[in-house]
């Protein structure tokens, strides 16, 4: 009885770490899986594009416009470097490391999850008869309903996971904590101003 205690108390680490390393590699998975579309397109192969994403985004991309070739290939590292946020989110890292990991974790859950609940929500819509959108865009607002959406909300929740626990785990002062509200909240003005303006 007494070994099975302390091997069931050595064993106790290792699986709280394994459970506050799953958000993050979570969140590295989901960043390079998405940053290899945008690479892609961004080299003038739509392959896979034409029917998922707006016919105006993939005519920019195959006629090869410099500006929105750029676009492509600035998100497409931004992509990357939300992967690489998610691997910082995994272990204790510097003071001022911690707060920027904190702050931009936050910052990408709400992002992502406005986007992606814009795009659920808009698609449902659509499919409910509410709202109505030109008939050659009526296929793309499904594969915006069930595949886009979908994608942000589930990075925007593994960003958010991540970020809640690497802060629960490590911020003893509550500066990492605050760093991280201020992320989400600077994110959450941004999304809002953009729907009210229109641009973005």
């Amino acid at each position: 009885m007494t070994i099975k205690v302390a091997v069931d108390d050595a064993a106790r680490p290792a699986v709280r770490g394994a459970a506050c390393l799953w958000p993050g590699i979570a969140v590295a998975v989901w960043g390079l899986l998405f940053a290899v579309p945008s690479f892609v397109w961004a080299t003038g192969c739509t392959s896979g594009a034409r029917t998922t994403v707006s016919p105006d985004l993939v005519r920019l991309a195959e006629d090869r416009v410099p500006w929105f070739v750029a676009v492509l290939w600035v998100t497409g590292f931004l992509k990357v470097f939300g992967a690489l946020i998610g691997v910082g989110l995994t272990r204790r890292r510097g003071r001022w490391a911690g707060r920027l990991l904190a702050f931009c974790g936050g910052g990408a859950a709400v992002l992502l999850a406005w986007h992606g609940a814009l795009f659920v929500v808009h698609g449902a819509l659509v499919e409910a008869g509410t709202r109505t959108v030109a008939p050659g865009l009526a296929g793309l607002t499904r594969w915006y309903l069930f595949l886009w959406g979908p994608w942000f909300l589930a990075g925007g929740l593994a960003f958010a996971v991540a970020t809640v626990r690497y802060v629960r785990r490590l911020d003893v002062r509550g500066d990492v904590r605050l760093h991280g509200v201020v992320g989400a909240l600077g994110a959450l003005l941004l999304s809002l101003a953009s729907m009210i303006t229109g641009v973005g």
